[in-house]
């Protein structure tokens, strides 16, 4: 179990999404849905401009784009970003989108541009024309968003103000036009891409797996700036828009068509010829499109004034408590929304101010460098380009508890591999496991995100073995990958990568999924030790997105792709750290555990110690946070770290604290009494309770009078200044790293970017010289490592 587990119920991203609730029709009630950063965002997943790059004197990151061909128009192809136009018989235009060199659509300024060069030429007064229909002539991508690369290159954010101007009008002249306009939609309509398609009278989808439409701009910080904050409510109605875009959820095409995001839902063969149907039908009078109507219910919420006063009273109740105030697009896009019901003859240009406006802020500044960096980080495996890589068809999984079945989830669910071995110890054990891929599965297909067919198929490829069954040893003699998820004890992990070497061909790679041990002390008695990596995973494994991958010195190239390529396909971002104790998010976490248990010993109580951390951004406090991981597995970690090599960092505090509450059988919220007493029952509130107060009050040894800022300073200094070290000490290739490490892994505050980013807001000298005055107060645990002194020493910076 990691140490990183709070996000199992407090999740991490619901700190990265500024995300309100739906209100729900029949009470006016709220509910929650989280949503992961790292799903598709206003930008495409990969665009050749959009990278990160890093200033770090250490070893930077840096992307660069080649050099681009001009383009240079012919018969065949007359446009950059644009199939040529086909008008067929019956007067309907087809205009494809298919931006060059890349496997998805984004709307850059040069597509804009050309995009109305296109519609000025074939379109406009163009009396062969009765119709348009827009499609995408790549498979499975209508248009992923705007590219961020274009948003970020204008430094002055208010010159994006009149280019958002001239988009939102050049819309507005295909209303003028007269003309039936047909969106044809199969892959991501996401951002700028449904903007495009809600501008159109009929909206065509496939049943695609693919298909997904969404406004996600709140997860950069950002609103949608195309006419979506006011076109989307006209739509769909009120509240189904403010959940799409106060969450960034992605729709699918069932519940889309429920909702009247779309008027249409085919398979993805029938999709052309379904869209160029209507726009005929449309040009003819046959069709009509038609709005979905309203019930009773949200006729009464929405249309009326009362109605509506319910509905902002509860979205602006929810958005506060679930963004405490760090996030502001979330009440930038509720105000755009009221303003434009109150002033619609001003609405767009509302919209697109306050869409400027965002843009210049921290927030989203730190929330598109986040993405930025994930974006960076899934083109790593450049690195790890090894001709004729092996193929991978078949993964083994040790251990079938939370780890091992979450990673079997994963793999079986996303990777597309024959066959997925599940091992453990005995029936018991392994039917736990399958049950766990089971049950999770049958939640997706209840809510409509997996099929039953996909379900049975996942489940069907995996193959449940035990030490008894007689033909596990043929089995696992056809591995490609083994990842070992047992429990953290040396000797057990050395056993297991013997055992595993004598029936497995000499090709296969074994990954440990170890939190802290060394990887070549695991491979240390390894007849391969080329063949054997660390991939550390956070739990829950299908709920977090960080993957740490280990190599030792030893590791071969092969190896580390091999690691790296798993990985991707599991869906995760996968940083590269180097073989230390803790590798680097764990690292980095033990100071910060030393410093909370120093602040219990200086008296501050509990919940000042929660409340302070969770205002300065993070997703739970620490003592939560060691609940929720459980008080055993926090102890294990802060005591593993304090004997390593971390030296004075890993003083000034006493992590015996911890030891004492395993003595006592306090481990946190999994026996029901750690720093917290949780109470039974679903809507059981934790409380502190006599004896615990008592004890921490016995630990104390003075009571210190700190306001909430020093709290906050000294426990996140410890915790940047790791992360520097670490960057320092090559544990991390550069700052792009730390950060998406430190928010994916940890919550550290994603609209604070990370810990490097975090220091590049406040200013490097301005931090080390907080930090050097806890020296004078406190003790050298809080000197500031080398690399932030030469950084404040030059006024650098860690990010461009």
């Amino acid at each position: 179990m990691m140490i990183t587990r709070a996000a199992v119920r407090h999740v991490t991203h619901r700190a990265i999404l500024a995300t309100s609730a739906r209100i729900t029709p029949t009470a006016a009630l709220t509910s929650w849905n989280d949503q992961r950063f790292q799903s598709t965002a206003v930008a495409a997943e990969s665009t050749s401009r959009s990278s990160s790059s890093s200033s770090s004197s250490s070893s930077p990151t840096k992307s660069s784009s080649t050099e681009k061909k001009p383009f240079v128009a012919t018969p065949e192809r007359q446009y950059e970003f644009f199939r040529n136009v086909e008008i067929n018989d019956k007067g309907v235009a087809l205009i494809q989108f298919d931006c060059p060199g890349k496997s998805v659509n984004t709307i850059s300024f040069a597509f804009a541009k050309e995009a109305q060069q296109l519609w000025q030429t074939e379109i406009h007064n163009n009396s062969r024309v009765k119709a348009v229909v827009f499609t995408s002539a790549k498979p499975n991508m209508f248009i992923a968003g705007a590219d961020i690369f274009d948003i970020k290159q204008i430094e002055n954010k208010q010159d994006l103000i009149p280019l958002i101007q001239n988009g939102v009008e050049f819309f507005q002249s295909w209303k003028q036009e007269g003309l039936p306009l047909v969106a044809a939609i199969e892959g991501p309509a996401l951002g700028g891409g449904l903007e495009w398609a809600l501008w159109c009278d009929y909206r065509v989808c496939t049943d695609s797996s693919k298909t997904k439409l969404g406004l996600p701009e709140v997860k950069l910080g950002l609103l949608p700036g195309f006419g979506g904050t006011q076109n989307l409510p006209a739509t769909v109605g009120l509240q189904n828009a403010m959940d799409m875009m106060l969450t960034g959820k992605e729709i699918r095409p069932d519940k889309a068509k429920k909702m009247g995001l779309v008027d249409l839902v085919v398979a993805p063969a029938s999709l052309r010829q379904a869209a160029m149907d209507a726009a005929e039908q449309l040009a003819t009078g046959k069709l009509k499109p038609k709005k979905k109507p309203k019930s009773w219910m949200n006729r009464l919420l929405e249309d009326t004034s009362m109605g509506r006063s319910i509905i902002w009273n509860q979205i602006d109740k929810m958005v506060k408590k679930n963004t405490d105030g760090h996030y502001p697009a979330p009440f930038s896009i509720i105000q755009c929304v009221q303003y434009g019901l109150e002033n619609p003859a001003a609405r767009f240009k509302n919209e697109r101010e306050q869409f400027a406006k965002l843009a210049a802020t921290p927030e989203s500044q730190a929330l598109i460098g986040l993405f930025e960096g994930t974006t960076a980080l899934k083109k790593q495996d450049e690195q790890f380009k090894v001709p004729n890589l092996r193929k991978v068809d078949t993964v083994a999984v040790l251990g079938a508890g939370l780890m091992g079945a979450g990673i079997a989830q994963v793999t079986a669910e996303k990777c597309g591999y024959s066959q997925i071995l599940l091992k453990d110890r005995n029936d018991e054990a392994v039917a736990r496991g399958q049950a766990y891929l089971y049950d999770n599965w049958t939640k997706k297909v209840q809510k409509k995100r997996m099929s039953d067919y996909q379900r049975n198929k996942n489940f069907s490829s995996v193959v449940p073995l035990t030490d008894t069954t007689p033909s596990w040893k043929q089995h696992f003699s056809k591995a490609d990958v083994i990842i070992e998820a047992v429990f953290e004890d040396l000797t057990l992990k050395q056993k297991i990568v013997a055992d595993m070497e004598a029936v497995t061909p000499d090709h296969c790679v074994f990954a440990t999924n170890t939190s802290a041990i060394p990887i070549r002390d695991i491979a240390a008695n390894a007849k391969r030790p080329e063949n054997i990596i660390g991939m550390h995973y956070f739990s829950p494994v299908p709920n977090m997105p960080l993957l740490e991958i280990i190599p030792h010195e030893g590791t071969s190239d092969e190896t580390k792709a091999i690691a790296f390529n798993v990985g991707t396909k599991q869906g995760k971002t996968c940083i590269v750290v180097k073989d230390v104790p803790g590798f680097y998010v764990n690292r980095c976490l033990g100071p910060y555990l030393v410093e909370v248990s120093a602040l219990v010993r200086d008296g501050v109580p509990l919940e000042q110690l929660d409340k302070s951390i969770k205002n300065f951004g993070m997703p739970v406090g620490p003592v939560t946070l060691a609940d929720e991981v459980g008080v055993d597995v926090t102890s294990h970690v802060a005591k593993f770290l304090s004997n390593a090599d971390l030296g004075v960092r890993m003083t000034g505090g006493d992590v015996t604290l911890m030891e004492q509450m395993v003595a006592k059988g306090w481990l946190g919220k999994k026996s029901g009494q750690g720093f917290y007493t949780y109470g039974k029952g679903k809507n059981a509130k934790k409380t502190i309770s006599p004896e615990v107060q008592s004890f921490v009050k016995q630990f104390a040894t003075q009571k210190l009078t700190l306001d909430e800022k020093e709290i906050q300073d000294r426990i996140v200094s410890r915790f940047v200044n790791e992360a520097a070290k670490c960057l320092e000490d090559g544990v991390i290739a550069d700052p792009v790293v730390g950060d998406i490490g430190l928010v994916f892994g940890t919550g550290f505050a994603p609209f604070r970017g990370g810990p490097f980013r975090y220091l590049d807001q406040v200013g490097v000298a301005k931090y080390v010289d907080m930090m050097n005055g806890f020296v004078d107060k406190y003790g050298p645990q809080f000197e500031p490592c080398q690399l932030m002194k030469d950084y404040a020493a030059t006024n650098k910076k860690f990010h461009n």
